[in-house]
């Protein structure tokens, strides 16, 4: 029996969405092996998790509770209000770093084999899950410490963990396909990250900036997400699906996913020879 080999341009581009189906099993290997070496050889491992988030609560609290006196909105405790908008803050930053350096971290895999390069950032984003799933359940024991009782509304965290994994993706596209080809964003990405937190509702309210200037401020996609999961967690906190600006984040979400992939679809057969 003989067999006939077809090499037909396109292909490729055409059963790509279907290749990141076939490839699955290579989402779920890249993903556990990120997880398993994520605290590797290093001395307090896994408490990194923990230490963070806590010790970025009490310099907010200190600095905007304390010291600013930046208003509450809701009745809660300021460190909560505060950790409220850390958690899905962590998650972000951790995702967008560790999604666009993950191209760079997987050289060899990229220049020996064929997969859809895509599975690499976007397993990325889902190891970041870990680190959010512990500081969950450190909120949780912060509830426990100031006797408080979260709304119902705490149930619907997930919804805004879907947007928060949405924002960190397209933006985590778009800087790892640049990142490929121009090193330079190495040193760019941590700045943005670093910036980022003191221009996003975390340290304080999104109330506190002036309603002519909503509009640009929800720019930011972490604006809605952080509002979103505040009404989860801070009581009589406002509503954000009932504010305009919230939809504006959504809409900015969306236009970088999309950017995101076109971007990185565009750039991604090259990056082989580019990385």
């Amino acid at each position: 029996m003989s067999y006939k080999v077809i090499i037909e341009p396109g292909v490729t581009a055409r059963h790509y969405w279907n290749d990141l189906w076939r490839y699955r099993e290579l989402f779920y290997i890249l993903t556990w092996r990120d997880i398993r070496v994520r605290y590797k050889q290093t001395i307090l491992g896994i408490l990194w998790a923990v230490i963070r988030p806590l010790l970025t609560m009490l310099v907010f609290t200190f600095v905007f509770g304390k010291l600013a006196g930046m208003p509450v909105d809701g009745v809660a405790p300021y460190a909560i209000m505060v950790y409220a908008g850390l958690l899905p803050w962590q998650f972000f930053s951790n995702a967008l770093t560790e999604s666009s350096n993950s191209l760079i971290g997987n050289e060899r895999l990229i220049t020996k084999v064929y997969f859809p390069r895509l599975i690499i950032p976007a397993s990325s984003v889902i190891t970041s899950f870990v680190d959010f799933l512990i500081s969950f359940v450190i909120l949780l024991f912060i509830f426990i410490f100031y006797r408080y009782n979260p709304p119902v509304y705490i149930f619907l965290i997930p919804l805004f963990w879907l947007m928060a994994c949405a924002a960190s993706f397209g933006p985590g596209l778009l800087l790892t396909a640049w990142n490929v080809k121009y090193r330079d964003f190495r040193y760019i990405i941590p700045f943005m990250v670093q910036f980022g937190i003191f221009i996003s509702p975390v340290g304080y309210s999104s109330s506190v900036v002036s309603g002519e200037w909503q509009w640009a401020y929800a720019l930011n996609p972490m604006t809605g997400v952080i509002d979103g999961f505040r009404w989860c967690i801070v009581k009589d906190a406002p509503n954000p699906l009932m504010d305009y600006p919230f939809y504006i984040s959504l809409a900015i979400t969306v236009i970088l996913i999309i950017a995101g992939i076109f971007q990185f679809r565009k750039m991604e057969k090259d990056f082989a020879d580019l990385i």
